[in-house]
């Protein structure tokens, strides 16, 4: 009987320590163990959700770098080697974390705090903008659906929203509301920026981006580029033959060239903006390499406030100097009735945007995922040829000349605008990722 009795208390204990075990396994699979499905779903569809509002490629890059950085604060806890960026960029307190002990499944943490960030981001988007994004919390939350314990899927939920509701109150200190439009008297003067063809727009598009809290920068001004060099309509003049090389590459476009130009314009409206661009090279990589979710957390964190800081940046750059654009130059000095192959945007030259956010965004990518050879499928889905480079970090540059094919910007812009770049994504590269 004895033996009986302790035959039973044996079993009885085994189950309990396999249903602990049962309880508890989900909090030793780190965020390493987990495929990256989640984040690159959920990139995909705000790429699309930034196309539908036809977001400004400063305001994109906004949400991409909050998105990022919630995507990176909510499953850092799961990654031992990593730390969290609270303290090191500017303004980012401390961060809710998980409860000691407990079980927590890190897709669904990060599910929970991207669709929360998403929530308060475009609370005032159009309705068709957020029944899509309603779409997307439904589909994306039922990715592990039967697949979780309940009672760590709930646990795992509120620590993810928790994460989003921080994020969002740290984004709302960032100067958005006061620099997103505020009051702005064009500068008049020789050289200085004039409304271009087609819209003629009369105010530059948010002039005062370049106030805005940084992400790792000190400020908007810490990469300023050095001035451009001096307005002169002298044909001799260093200013005239920058703006004679645009106009002979428009009109002597080889059919390649032509294709880099319009691969690369990236319109608002009709594509997720260069920044949802650079962001969406980093979700390909992603995939093509099987990468977990551990990487993707860093990858799109590191893009997202690459493209953010380096637009920041470079429209600082852009209302320190309101340098005029080629189409004003070439049609009051060289051919009045010259047209480049893209329509100009409504802002100042200098510094390239393009190439500004490009640079930084190759710069930080590079770091993640190699330099090695890479095909941009981007806009395969449009009918345009994907773009072939031996090395990643190329895409950068051609990127920024695709503007100089494009007729909107002069070389210094351009080749000044990827090395403002470059030391943009430096910094961000700098910041203690790792323990």
């Amino acid at each position: 009987m004895q033996t009986k009795r302790s035959l039973v208390f044996l079993l009885l204990g085994v189950l309990v320590v396999v249903a602990f075990a049962g309880c508890s396994s989900e909090k030793k699979v780190n965020a390493s163990g987990h495929s990256s499905a989640i984040a690159t779903t959920w990139f995909d569809g705000l790429y699309g959700l930034v196309r539908m509002e036809k977001l400004s490629p400063p305001e994109a890059s906004r949400i991409f770098a909050y998105t990022g950085v919630a995507l990176y604060e909510s499953v850092v806890p799961g990654m031992p080697g990593n730390q969290s960026l609270a303290g090191q960029l500017n303004g980012l307190p401390e961060i809710p974390q998980p409860k000691s002990g407990e079980a927590y499944h890190w897709p669904t943490i990060a599910d929970a705090s991207i669709a929360a960030v998403l929530d308060g981001l475009f609370a005032g988007a159009a309705p068709s903008t957020k029944e899509e994004l309603a779409r997307l919390k439904i589909d994306n939350g039922r990715m592990f659906a039967g697949t979780v314990d309940e009672a760590v899927a709930q646990r795992s939920r509120r620590q993810g929203e928790a994460v989003g509701e921080a994020i969002l109150k740290w984004a709302d200190g960032d100067g958005f509301r006061l620099f997103n439009a505020c009051p702005y008297k064009v500068p008049g003067g020789i050289g200085f920026w004039v409304p271009t063809p087609p819209g003629n727009i009369a105010s530059p598009l948010q002039p005062c981006w370049g106030k805005m809290r940084t992400f790792a920068l000190s400020s908007g001004s810490e990469f300023t580029s050095p001035a451009p060099g001096a307005y002169s309509t002298d044909p001799n003049s260093a200013m005239y033959k920058l703006a004679l090389e645009v106009v002979d590459a428009t009109k002597n476009l080889t059919p390649e060239q032509r294709k880099i130009a319009l691969y690369w314009a990236d319109d608002p409206g009709a594509t997720g903006t260069p920044p949802g661009h650079s962001v969406a090279i980093a979700t390909q990589l992603l995939r093509e390499k099987n990468m977990a979710l551990d990487v993707a957390a860093v990858a799109y964190a590191k893009v997202g406030m690459a493209v953010a800081d380096g637009f920041i940046s470079c429209w600082n750059t852009k209302y320190v100097y309101n340098l005029l654009r080629p189409v004003t130059y070439i049609r009051q000095n060289i051919d009045p009735n010259w047209t480049p192959l893209i329509s100009t945007p409504p802002f100042p030259e200098y510094t390239s945007g393009h190439s500004v956010q490009s640079g930084a965004a190759a710069e930080v990518l590079v770091s993640v995922f190699g330099d090695g050879p890479f095909t941009d499928k981007t806009h395969v889905n449009r009918g345009l040829e994907a773009r072939r480079f031996s090395k990643l970090s190329q895409f950068a540059d051609e990127a920024a000349v695709s503007r100089l094919y494009g007729g909107i910007h002069y070389r210094p812009a351009i080749e000044i605008g990827v090395e403002e770049g470059r030391k943009i994504g430096k910094k961000i590269n700098a910041l203690k990722w790792t323990k």
